[in-house]
């Protein structure tokens, strides 16, 4: 019987392991915080149409459509934090212009790997939500931005394009 309580536990585990997994919330009702503004910006009509590597003098009001690339050919300034998954897709633009100091809530269409590099440093995320089964967004992140120029930088995506919107954090 001993010899076999190992054998039952392991097979307890692995039938239990779906339930554990954590499932990702869906709905627009999910996320952490509220997200009316950074949807309305990331579906807006008049959002810019960037090509990556595109420089932005100031944070633009609404939302923008970067273009995104095999990333051998996106040429990020600054290697991912996590290195893409093969056949995904990546793209950057800078933005030259000092933001005003202060909390941003950046914000995505769809799911992608998020850097934001600033005075040469990759800067972590203060707060994180997401969810799925929400139209026009799918994640926002907020950080702490400093009045320096810095580089956003997107990588991991299957979609030739996303929408971005880097808001001040209400």
């Amino acid at each position: 019987m001993t010899r076999a309580a190992p054998f039952v536990a392991l097979l307890w585990l692995a039938g239990a392991a779906p339930v554990l997994a954590a499932e990702e919330p869906s709905g627009c009702d999910k996320f952490k915080w509220p997200i009316e503004h950074e949807r309305a910006a990331l579906t807006a009509p008049d959002r810019t149409k960037l090509n990556s590597g595109a420089e932005l003098a100031a944070l633009p009001s609404s939302g923008v459509i970067l273009g995104l690339v095999a990333p051998s050919d996106a040429k990020l300034p600054s290697p991912p934090e996590r290195a893409p998954k093969e056949g995904t897709l990546a793209g950057f633009a800078s933005f030259t212009g000092a933001p005003k100091a202060g909390i941003y809530t950046i914000s995505l269409s769809t799911g992608a790997w998020v850097d934001v590099v600033q005075d040469g440093h990759f800067l972590k995320p203060k707060a994180f939500s997401g969810a799925t089964d929400c139209e026009g967004i799918r994640k926002t992140m907020k950080y702490e931005l400093a009045a320096k120029p810095f580089v956003l930088q997107v990588s991991g995506t299957r979609d030739s394009s996303i929408a971005i919107a880097i808001l001040p954090s209400e």
